[in-house]
């Protein structure tokens, strides 16, 4: 919804009594954050982190908060509340700074999905843990830095590749309006990394400018192989692009 509104040319006079905010259902990338305080009237905004399960808001930031800020986190867990990440396999501890799932346990997690046990059992642990499927990192503060889905997650040749990193280096570029990453089926190295943009009218590019900006910024292997532009993307009536079926797009339309 941001990313729509500032792309609008009128946006700033037809808002100026707009100074606050609050964003979240989705990664919030630090490029929007930052057009958002220096290119409209809001000043003031809050980024929410949490799931319905949670009832629905677990991490609360503020990014004029200078930790917030420079470390592009969602903020500080709930009170009576308390957070951890494990390691996908094992179900360990990971060291602070390092990723893996985000878990959570408090008042606020649900008792369960109705008349569902066994997803439930899926969902929550024996201890009460409710696990988010978000994969996140934790720092000596307590602030906490979402990477991106589980389920999202691009395995290229044998390396793990988070989707949101490289959207959050997409949005840097000039012409690009909103970055999605999915990754696409690949014989030889399992899966490829495929960025859907949305561009600018005013500021085409090319899919090779794409790649030339990325070299050098990030790791070779993160790299997009392929770059659509589109106009839209698959969403769920609240608005969250579904990746699923923009990966079955994008495998249809580059005929994978």
């Amino acid at each position: 919804m941001y990313i729509d509104l500032l792309a609008q040319p009128d946006f700033t006079s037809l808002t100026s009594s707009l100074t606050c905010g609050f964003i979240a259902g989705s990664i919030a990338p630090p490029e929007l954050m930052r057009k958002i305080v220096t290119e409209s009237t809001i000043k003031e905004i809050v980024v929410g982190y949490g799931t319905t399960e949670n009832s629905p808001v677990t991490f609360l930031g503020f990014p004029r908060d200078d930790i917030v800020r420079k470390t592009e986190t969602v903020g500080y867990i709930f009170p009576h509340t308390e957070a951890k990440v494990v390691d996908q396999v094992t179900g360990h501890i990971v060291p602070l700074h390092t990723t893996g799932e985000l878990l959570i346990r408090g008042y606020c997690v649900m008792l369960g999905y109705w008349g569902d046990p066994e997803k439930t059992k899926e969902a929550i642990t024996p201890e009460n843990w409710y696990r988010t499927g978000d994969i996140a990192s934790l720092d000596e503060f307590g602030y906490c830095r979402i990477v991106g889905r589980c389920k999202d997650m691009i395995i290229r040749g044998g390396e793990n590749i988070y989707p949101a990193e490289i959207e959050h280096f997409l949005h840097t570029h000039p012409s690009v309006v909103e970055a999605q990453v999915v990754g696409v089926k690949d014989e030889r190295m399992g899966e490829e990394i495929c960025a859907c943009l949305r561009i600018r009218e005013d500021r085409p590019c090319s899919a090779e400018e794409i790649r030339e900006f990325c070299k050098g910024k990030i790791s070779h292997f993160k790299i997009p192989r392929y770059v659509v532009f589109v106009n839209e993307y698959p969403l769920t009536v609240s608005g969250k692009i579904q990746k699923f079926k923009l990966r079955e797009l994008m495998e249809k339309r580059l005929t994978l």
